[in-house]
């Protein structure tokens, strides 16, 4: 890089660089789980299923997915403050299609629109920090690009919750328009192009096909596989077997390609081996509990969409706190130990959960929240300051873009895995439970007589034997979700505390300089 060139990109303070990128970054992010609770009340609007709805969630994951691999290479095309603006524009026009949408089939097309402009924030944002940032600051560069990622998506069921309980649905989106509009204005005057941009001589449409197939297939089975009953339906089974075919010739393609669309041999980086697995269990543990708490709460609790957001907001305020304190702590403690710490505190907030039941409090919902925030900037913020250390600065792109789609593709899978394993779960415990409605089961008899007893006071013998039945059984019904709650939250909590000694696996101290000159002390 020439000396002008650095000189240019320092125009600009980092404070307001790191404003620039991450504005636009958190919303992407938050329009990523904020629609979830919108869900039932969209689909009443349009008419439509539920699961018709959710297209409305899919159709974003897919676009966004193809666009996080995509950004090094759409970087390397476009520019990077070029195509910033750009795809902030496309964000923004999306979000004003969902709003103004007539029909479900324009919202999905808003949603996918959206998709492909949020897409490429999230790695975009992690690349510009770190090179912007120097090594002794890249702590607080990653935490700031913690509250943008991790923070708003955690805020996303808790804002979706409000704006649908107190104002339309549409508001959801509106707010991103005039976020858009302020982004673009300040990503022109304040992100300077940068001279490393690579000479590309071949484009890899084979391999960008390929992954969209991929992405495309791998979500529809994931979205409709319960609806169907996974491999026992025949489309199913032979989408899923595509979808696996594409992944495989993806990856053969990028690995012999001669201008491959990512650059897969990153994964031979120990650091982000390591970071991108562990990266990717944290967002499978944090949006789980995304997607099952409220699930549980409003479901069986009766919780409104607000209330259901608001017990997941003491982990936003634990998050936020975390985040002042972590910089000082990466700085006195092993990185390495903080991240096994901060697993410590995931498992121990999903171990809560294990004592669910239909008599829990709003507090014992909410504890766990705050140890949950806590262990995910722990693990979160160190992390990301050591995935992509190691990494040449001409690769910072390609790796977070490599990076973010890792854990984009483990949330769509656990966002369907999760629920999957609740319905198969509760299934399994009402084989079980059923043998207790027996006349030859004391306890039953004796229930069932109390309770025909007080239905038979304003109805017939006959009609009250029915009633108590049916309450019985719906009681069963009830206790078995309770229980496969119960089975998949111990899942989730047995995961994170096997994941601790993976944070031992990371080299610390170990920029790409150093590899260097270690690499030519070794020839000479």
């Amino acid at each position: 890089m020439t000396n002008n060139a650095i000189k240019k990109a320092n125009t600009a303070p980092l404070w307001l660089v790191a404003l620039s990128i991450l504005l636009p970054t958190s919303f992407a992010c938050l329009a990523t789980s904020a629609t979830n609770v919108a869900i039932p009340h969209i689909s009443g609007y349009f008419g439509s299923t539920i699961d018709e709805a959710n297209w409305i969630i899919t159709s974003y994951m897919i676009a966004n997915s193809c666009l996080i691999l995509m950004s090094g290479w759409l970087e390397n095309v476009l520019g990077r403050k070029r195509f910033l603006k750009i795809f902030i524009g496309i964000f923004t026009l999306g979000s004003l299609i969902c709003a103004l949408a007539p029909n479900l089939n324009l919202m999905v097309l808003g949603r996918l629109i959206q998709g492909i402009g949020g897409g490429p924030m999230t790695p975009l944002a992690q690349s510009i920090l770190l090179a912007a940032f120097p090594q002794d600051k890249r702590g607080i560069a990653m935490s700031l690009y913690g509250i943008a990622v991790m923070v708003f998506a955690i805020l996303g069921p808790t804002f979706g919750g409000f704006i649908v309980d107190n104002a339309d649905w549409q508001w959801i989106y509106l707010v991103n328009i005039p976020v858009g509009i302020l982004s673009i204005s300040m990503v022109h005057a304040n992100i300077e192009e940068l001279d490393t941009r690579k000479k590309i001589n071949k484009t890899d449409y084979l391999g960008m096909i390929s992954l969209i197939l991929w992405l495309l297939s791998m979500q529809v089975v994931l979205d409709k596989g319960q609806q169907y009953n996974w491999f026992d339906c025949a489309w199913i089974s032979w989408l899923a077997g595509f979808s696996v075919c594409m992944l495989v010739f993806f990856i053969i393609r990028e690995l012999e390609s001669s201008s491959p669309l990512i650059n897969l041999r990153l994964f031979k980086d120990r650091n982000f081996l390591i970071g991108t697995i562990l990266s990717s269990s944290i967002n499978m543990l944090v949006f789980s509990s995304i997607v099952l708490i409220p699930q549980f709460l409003q479901n069986m609790m009766g919780y409104t969409a607000i209330l259901s957001g608001y017990a997941l907001a003491p982990r936003i305020i634990s998050c936020v706190l975390m985040m002042l304190a972590i910089n000082p702590l990466m700085k006195i403690f092993d990185n390495r130990i903080l991240i096994a710490i901060g697993f410590f505190f995931l498992g121990i907030s999903i171990l809560f959960f294990i004592n669910l039941n239909l008599s829990i409090s709003f507090i014992y919902i909410a504890i766990p929240q705050v140890l949950m925030g806590v262990g995910v900037i722990m693990t979160f913020i160190p992390v990301s300051s050591l995935v992509l250390g190691t990494l040449p600065k001409t690769e910072l792109t390609n790796g977070s873009s490599l990076h973010n789609l890792c854990k984009s593709t483990m949330t769509a899978i656990i966002a369907s895995i999760a629920s999957t394993l609740v319905a198969r779960h509760s299934q399994m415990h009402q084989v079980y439970l059923v043998e207790n409605l027996s006349n030859f089961s004391l306890t039953f008899q004796h229930k069932f007589s109390a309770l025909l007893s007080t239905f038979i006071t304003d109805s017939s013998s006959t009609y009250a034997a029915i009633k108590a039945n049916s309450y019985l059984y719906k009681s069963l019904l009830t206790q078995s979700r309770l229980m496969a709650y119960v089975d998949v939250f111990e899942m989730f909590a047995l995961i994170a505390f096997l994941l601790i000694p993976l944070a031992f696996c990371f080299k610390v101290n170990c920029t790409p300089e150093k590899k260097l000159t270690e690499h030519q002390a070794h020839h000479v």
